[in-house]
């Protein structure tokens, strides 16, 4: 039995995120407290000025206002290296130009593809605002390159090109090329800019060098003293930075935030104290399993940062 007595929480008015954050951990709520729990991890992640800190996400928040927060956690360069699915690259382009809409689950699909709507969750992307656009920018971004000389490019170097040249300051991508933060796309052809990428490939001799991002990867951790991530769904972007890691004999901090279940061996549901066994965490790691909407927890946990 542990001797720290649970306290009510005390709510008054003009009452901060990072207060709030502080009572959930008295309160001992039961994902209250693991918020908490991984706020502080984060920030200690952020203060230790010699571990290198990753974020990984899937590509569905981006189409949120979710993107907002990571966008700022990159313009403060809380984090150092990013991982994450070419979906991003989609949804962070495509909203520098035209506008997505609120929407809901229930809404007529069959409906909603006629009138030429795609719905993701409660989010609705009209294929202008989707398809066409990224189309039209990829397209000319790529031409420019290729009259420039360009080859060839890691995704890392594609996705500061993004930035550079046709995303603007709402973007995720403009921040992490202005601040020089790399961007790791391991499934770049799975989505609408890997799209884009084959069919100009069509035409032209031009190649998408994934080994380099991963000489990158390879050099980051070895020259790190400590390592630690912000993980945020599962899938390819979350493996990506616990597989690079256990060549450095785990995650020093590592805070998951996920929806998914345990009980079918997917790595989407796996708690860290999974990856403890693989080596991809350390034993002795900060670490906390969070299960929930990352629109609702990560906006939490960042504000009580600033």
């Amino acid at each position: 039995m542990g001797d720290e007595a649970i306290r009510d929480y005390r709510l008054h008015s003009g009452m901060t995120v990072a207060e709030l954050l502080r009572q959930m951990k008295d309160s001992w709520g039961f994902t209250a407290s693991k918020i908490a729990i991984g706020a502080d991890i984060i920030r200690r992640m952020i203060n230790d000025k010699e571990c290198l800190k990753f974020l990984s996400f899937p590509a569905c928040i981006v189409a949120t206002g979710t993107r907002g927060v990571i966008r700022e956690m990159i313009r403060r360069r809380f984090i150092d290296a990013i991982i994450t699915t070419c979906g991003t690259l989609d949804h962070d382009l495509a909203r520098c130009w035209r506008n997505y809409y609120r929407g809901s689950f229930d809404m007529d699909d069959a409906e909603l593809h006629r009138r030429g709507v795609n719905r993701l969750g409660n989010i609705l992307v009209p294929n202008e605002s989707y398809g066409l656009i990224i189309e039209e920018k990829m397209q000319r971004m790529l031409n420019d390159l290729w009259n420039k000389g360009i080859r060839e490019l890691s995704t890392r170097e594609l996705c500061w090109e993004i930035g550079r040249r046709i995303c603007n300051q709402d973007s995720i991508l403009y921040w992490a090329e202005k601040n020089r933060i790399p961007v790791y796309v391991p499934g770049i052809t799975d989505g609408a800019v890997g799209y884009q990428l084959w069919l100009f490939s069509q035409d032209h001799d031009f190649r998408i060098d994934i080994l380099k991002d991963e000489q990158e990867l390879n050099d980051m951790i070895f020259e790190s003293k400590r390592t630690g991530a912000l993980l945020i769904g599962g899938g390819i972007s979350k493996h990506h930075v616990i597989w690079w890691n256990q060549f450095k004999n785990g995650l020093d901090y590592a805070v998951y935030i996920t929806t998914a279940v345990e009980w079918d061996g997917s790595l989407s549901g796996a708690r860290m104290r999974e990856a403890v066994s693989w080596g991809k965490v350390k034993e002795t790691a900060k670490r906390v399993t969070i299960e929930g909407d990352a629109t609702v927890i990560l906006p939490l946990m960042i504000a009580s940062l600033l």
